[in-house]
């Protein structure tokens, strides 16, 4: 059963957030050396950008230059484009960090097929001796219709077992040519938070934590084999739960 913790405000679930991940880096580097983290985008790189620099200032030992930092999917779109996910967290994040981490980012000018054969060649290279990858850290975020990462409902890509980074031609969100992480890496990570804000979550919030479905949205298909799985919602998200958690 997964955890899950309710906020009263976006902010509050923020620093949160980034309290987890300063703490989680502290952990990681002082056990094993590095902190491997997977980023997702959308309202995850304000709320980082905003709330991860002060955390890890108030956490020994987090320090990102120990970092390696993935993404979980990308929008092949030039680095500059307003939609860029790494784009985003370059002009915003990374700036702030007293230390850059080593970052695998994903070469958009690739076509689709081979920018994901590329993203996964590098990831492999980047945990030798694991297969597959197994992240410190994942953050995920979840869209209205249940989608995380690139994985939408209904897709293809939900029942690929054999690739740990796929692409799409067509997804249902714009852009359409994206690359992902596909579910046999998402769920070898060691731990993942998903996060969900807004009243526009709370339906699929009740579908994926409360009802039994026998077709889940891509993000109720996130099982980590390691079960750390944890939720991380504001009030609005979580209002249609029965009875909602506290953080």
């Amino acid at each position: 059963m997964a955890a899950v913790s309710v906020f009263p405000s976006p902010g509050e679930l923020g620093a949160a957030l980034a309290r987890s991940v300063a703490e989680a880096a502290a952990e990681a580097v002082a056990s094993g050396g590095r902190f491997t983290l997977g980023l997702s985008g959308g309202s995850l790189v304000q709320l980082l950008a905003r709330e991860l620099p002060p955390a890890l200032s108030a956490v020994a030992g987090s320090e990102p230059s120990r970092w390696l930092v993935a993404f979980c999917d990308e929008r092949l779109v030039p680095p500059e484009h307003p939609e860029s996910t790494g784009g985003a967290y370059r002009a915003q994040l990374l700036p702030q960090l007293a230390a850059p981490p080593r970052v695998l980012w994903v070469r958009s000018e690739l076509g689709p097929a081979e920018a994901a054969r590329e993203y996964e060649g590098r990831l492999r290279q980047a945990f030798p001796g694991e297969d597959p990858p197994q992240f410190d850290l994942l953050l995920l975020g979840v869209g209205p219709d249940g989608h995380t990462a690139s994985l939408f409902p209904g897709h293809a890509l939900l029942q690929e077992q054999n690739s740990l980074i796929s692409y799409l031609l067509d997804s249902p969100k714009p852009p359409p040519q994206r690359v992902t992480m596909t579910l046999p890496l998402l769920n070898a990570a060691k731990s993942v938070l998903l996060v969900a804000t807004g009243a526009s979550k709370a339906p699929v919030i009740k579908r994926i934590l409360e009802q039994q479905d026998p077709d889940p949205v891509p993000a109720a298909r996130l099982r980590p084999r390691s079960g750390r799985l944890r939720w991380l919602l504001d009030r609005e998200a979580a209002a249609e739960l029965t009875e909602p958690p506290g953080p």
